[in-house]
């Protein structure tokens, strides 16, 4: 008896802890799309782990509850993949092909749900449906896996490559877990999921305790004359090579075209600047999609983001807003009649 409430303990320790972070993820975003990606995908799991617990200590739960967990497992290799593509910079019109995309997959998991509830075809779910949901979260994490392998040279020197790779690690193995379930107890999956989302937070929280220890640099300066220079050599390396347009710059790497190292640069532009990394870049792609913005004929304003390196067309307007004062439509608007 013990063992059985050890069992729902951990299982279900996992699935409740997925839907809070979830949701904490999802309210800290503030309009990051990596972010939200990451709360849904947490989300998508949780619900699926939960339901897994239901089904193997309830197995006559309501069928409603398994179609709701079924659809949301659905979901997971999509969140995964859409997780990648938020942290990268591909071809121009990407966002528009991924809305597009996304769509489609609700339209199929909206119009599945309607139109051919459990309830009414239970035969359907148990030897169709839920095998098909399967080999969705499969492909998309294969396409996931590609996707890294494309974008390694770029992963090597970003701070979320590890986010991405221990994502699409964890992933795996919850997948493993659940289509080894015949082989081995279904509640393996609940499992898995208690166990990566446990050891995400260890590396996570040594991760941060390592970085605080890093040559702290707090209410130091380098010298005026010494800081000035760097900063003319950072102004000029930009001006000429537009390294701002790379939606996946990174600190590490622009330190090593500077050829000084990660923690001076970061120094020189929060002590000596007054502005962090991403607020440096984000005054520099604003002033690139103004000049983007009063061309004729006018571009697309997904296509400016994109051009000007911006990640994202939440972040491209709340950072032209913060520096401008308006919208980047508005802005155009204006520059139109002026």
């Amino acid at each position: 008896m013990l063992s059985q409430h050890l069992l729902f303990f951990f299982a279900m320790l996992g699935a409740f802890n997925g839907i809070g972070l979830a949701s904490f993820l999802w309210w800290g975003a503030q309009g990051q799309a990596p972010l939200r990606w990451l709360s849904l995908l947490i989300l998508a799991v949780g619900v699926r782990t939960g339901k897994s617990v239901a089904f193997y200590f309830w197995p006559d739960i309501p069928r409603i509850v398994l179609q709701f967990g079924l659809t949301a497992c659905f979901l997971i290799g999509p969140c995964l993949f859409f997780l990648v593509r938020a942290c990268q910079s591909d071809a121009p019109g990407r966002w528009r092909i991924d809305r597009w995309h996304v769509a489609a997959l609700l339209v199929v998991a909206v119009g599945t749900n309607l139109f051919l509830p459990y309830t009414g075809y239970p035969e359907l779910w148990r030897y169709v449906i839920t095998p098909g949901i399967n080999y969705v979260w499969l492909g998309y994490l294969l396409l996931t896996a590609v996707q890294l392998y494309r974008h390694r040279t770029a992963l090597a020197g970003a701070p979320t490559g590890p986010l991405l790779l221990g994502a699409l690690a964890g992933v795996w193995i919850i997948w493993i877990a659940y289509y080894t379930a015949g082989y081995t107890s279904y509640i393996v999956g609940a499992l898995s999921f208690t166990f990566v989302l446990a050891l995400s937070v260890v590396v996570y929280l040594r991760q941060r305790s390592g970085q605080a220890t890093v040559e702290p640099y707090q209410d130091r300066r380098i010298p005026q004359t010494e800081a000035a220079a760097q900063l003319q050599a950072l102004a000029e390396l930009m001006e000429k090579e537009r390294l701002y347009l790379d939606a996946s710059l990174t600190l590490p790497r622009l330190a090593r075209r500077l050829g000084m190292p990660q923690t001076r640069l970061s120094q020189l532009l929060n002590a000596n600047n007054q502005t962090s990394f991403k607020q440096y870049l984000a005054q520099l792609r604003v002033v690139e999609a103004k000049a983007l913005l009063r061309q004729v004929p006018p571009k697309p304003l997904e296509l400016v983001a994109e051009q000007a390196g911006f990640q994202s067309m939440s972040t491209f307007h709340s950072a032209f807003k913060k520096h401008e004062g308006i919208t980047p439509a508005a802005f155009r608007a204006a520059a139109a009649v002026s």
